[in-house]
């Protein structure tokens, strides 16, 4: 395991290793490197070390710890730096290394490492021996982890055997129970068998019953006819009679309605002398005068025509949101897509919210925009313009049935308008009493 290069006797510094240094030992060394790093001076520094020189000693490790090892490996007087500072620190440590009898005390480990560094006359031995402690050290580890996972599966197996022994009695346990209620069911089933005879006989004797009542009930209808008849001609008689008594009164009411028609003569001449005293002027004006409405010459038909409003002119929008209380509801992205499709789905949502914030500004009414949850990659991060509520329809259910469920929830007489172009939200929003309109008069009305 040891070679050696032409040095003198006892000089350490011409054995090398012959295999790779222990991680265990190469731990220590970095180590023992960055501990003695900050002692040095930048000029006494490698040159591929210096840029380490302001780190602290546990990120020195970190970060430079294959940069300090292949420095110590090949420049001799770095190393020898780093020895110095290693004597300073632990000078017990490095004078029984020189004296040859490392002791027996230390930690393996330390001792490679430090004889690594300093490199006395056997230092080879040393590292190899560290190394080959600490191959011992992980398998002896290793052995009692494997002992004691062995053990605790011994233990989970004995629970396992346990809790299974355990459930076996309780499933025992309730299938003596069910055999009990399956027992106790069929005694049951046959009460109820003999109660369902007694049912039947029961009921066979209603159905007796019922027959001898339905034969005594149409006795008594053919009695009631009969009646009936004889109630019919005497109410014949009866109105005869009253005809009669009413041709009396009318014979007799002839005196009272001329002493009314004097009196009220009476009462018409006494009101136009009334006016004749008083001088009233005749009335000039008819109250059909006071309605407006176009007179001939004033106005042609073309202008009467223009007057009108076709279906989709934003001026009957601007009717239903002049309304007390009006609340909109838009169908987004059925609205965006008729008017502005090429645009990405976001700058169609930002521009049409900042319109709506617009539009509710200046008629005051209630705005909700409903967008389709399933269009989204992502939760949209998006703060609602001001007037405007902003709602995305939740996994599994559409924008369509977001709009109706809105407008179900608004009390029977609330004026609601829905723009959309989808026949299906028309009539299910109209046969709920909201007025539907087309995303083309919304978009002009935008515009």
């Amino acid at each position: 395991m040891v070679e050696t290069t032409g040095g003198g006797p006892g000089d350490g510094t011409a054995e090398v290793l012959d295999r790779p240094l222990p991680d265990g030992v190469r731990r220590r060394v970095v180590q023992i490197v960055s501990d003695g790093f900050g002692g040095l001076t930048l000029a006494e520094l490698p040159a591929q070390l210096r840029q380490y020189a302001r780190f602290a000693p546990n990120r020195r490790a970190k970060f430079a710890g294959n940069a300090m090892a292949a420095a110590l490996e090949t420049d001799t007087l770095f190393r020898q730096r780093i020895g110095e500072k290693l004597r300073e620190a632990q000078p017990e440590l490095a004078g029984a290394l020189d004296s040859g009898s490392p002791p027996p005390a230390a930690d393996p480990l330390d001792v490679a490492a430090a004889a690594y560094v300093l490199r006395p006359t056997g230092w080879v031995k040393l590292v190899a021996a560290a190394g080959e402690e600490a191959q011992r050290a992980d398998a002896e580890r290793a052995d009692e982890e494997s002992r004691a996972e062995l053990e605790r599966l011994r233990e989970e197996l004995d629970r396992a055997r346990e809790q299974t022994r355990a459930e076996t009695e309780r499933l025992r346990a309730e299938l003596d129970a069910a055999k009990k209620e399956a027992e106790s069911l069929h005694r049951k089933l046959r009460a109820a068998l003999s109660d369902v005879k007694r049912g039947e006989a029961a009921l066979r004797k209603m159905q007796g019953e019922m027959e001898a009542g339905r034969t005594e009930g149409q006795a008594q209808v053919s009695a009631a006819e009969s009646e009936s008849r004889r109630l019919k001609a005497r109410l014949g008689e009866v109105e005869a009679a009253l005809e009669a008594s009413r041709r009396a009164a009318r014979e007799g009411r002839s005196v009272e309605d001329m002493r009314l028609r004097l009196l009220l003569d009476t009462v018409l001449d006494a009101a136009q002398g009334l006016r004749r005293e008083l001088a009233l002027p005749p009335v000039s004006m008819r109250p059909a005068e006071t309605v407006d409405a176009v007179e001939p010459g004033r106005m042609t038909p073309k202008d009467i025509a223009a007057r009108a409003l076709s279906e989709n002119d934003p001026a009957i929008l601007n009717q239903l949101l002049a309304l007390p209380q009006a609340h909109l509801v838009v169908d987004g992205y059925n609205v965006t897509k008729t008017g502005y499709p090429q645009m990405p789905l976001e700058k169609q949502r930002l521009r049409l919210l900042g319109q709506l914030s617009q539009l509710a500004a200046q008629t005051g009414a209630e705005v909700t925009c409903v967008f389709d949850g399933a269009e989204l990659a992502a939760p949209v991060l998006l703060a609602p313009p001001r007037g405007v509520r902003v709602l995305f329809s939740k996994p599994g259910v559409t924008a369509d049935e977001l709009i109706r469920q809105l407008v179900r929830a608004e009390p029977p007489g609330r004026p609601v308008i829905v723009a959309s172009t989808d026949r299906e939200v028309a009539d299910g929003v109209a046969k709920a009493g909201a007025r539907p309109v087309a995303s083309a008069m919304l978009l002009k009305r935008l515009s």
